[in-house]
């Protein structure tokens, strides 16, 4: 895990400063890959919520379960939005040894955070890695299960929304790359979270600036 240990500095320095005037209530945490990282537009795009992003590049949902205690408990959060799992799959990780760090990941915000109400976000259907949709397909069927199970807790489906009439990954959604998102991909990405996570607008996630 040591790779990672320079974007993980980098989260825990925005955590620091998003969580500096020390509210009764934490922030809304946004927590994994470079896709979090990069969404730069976070705070515009929920101008009524308080978050705090900690996405660190180039993660996977194993790190995420790594890093969990380090980055995401000491900002005390009041809800958790994940997005991980896609770099598993690019690292050719098989669908059951993602599920198995979604669960322990999973098994941690049970234990470390109870009632604090979760959003999971599926796993994009990307250009660069759409020879591999038939494993990001089970992966996102699988933790959408374990999602819809599990009370406090919803599901974003951003696969479909990101798809053409044709099936196909929609290209202006995506960065040059066919990995990362374009401004029209965090756009829909917004309004996605926007429309399948009531929570995020409870006076509890108030901004308090």
């Amino acid at each position: 895990m040591q790779w990672y240990e320079d974007d993980v500095a980098d989260a825990i320095a925005r955590r620091e400063s998003a969580v500096a005037n020390q509210f009764p209530a934490g922030p809304v945490v946004f927590y994994g890959s470079s896709s979090i990282r990069l969404w730069e537009t976070l705070e515009q795009d929920f101008p009524h919520t308080w978050t705090a992003n900690l996405g660190f590049g180039g993660s996977t949902l194993e790190a995420c379960d790594h890093f969990f205690e380090r980055m995401v408990l000491p900002a005390r959060p009041a809800g958790l939005v994940v997005y991980a799992g896609d770099n598993d799959i690019g690292d050719g990780r098989s669908p059951e040894a993602i599920l198995k760090s979604f669960h322990a990941l999973m098994k941690k915000i049970d234990a470390d955070l109870p009632g604090v109400p979760v959003a999971w976000i599926s796993i994009k259907p990307s250009i660069a890695r759409w020879d591999k949709r038939e494993a990001i397909g089970k992966v996102n069927v699988w933790t959408r299960e374990a999602v819809r199970a599990r009370p406090g807790t919803d599901w974003v489906d951003i696969y479909d929304r990101m798809l053409g009439p044709d099936g196909n990954p929609r290209k202006e959604l995506f960065a040059d790359d066919g990995l990362h998102l374009s401004p029209a991909g965090y756009q829909l990405w917004a309004q996605a979270v926007r429309d399948d996570v009531a929570w995020l607008s409870q006076p509890a996630n108030a901004n308090p600036v």
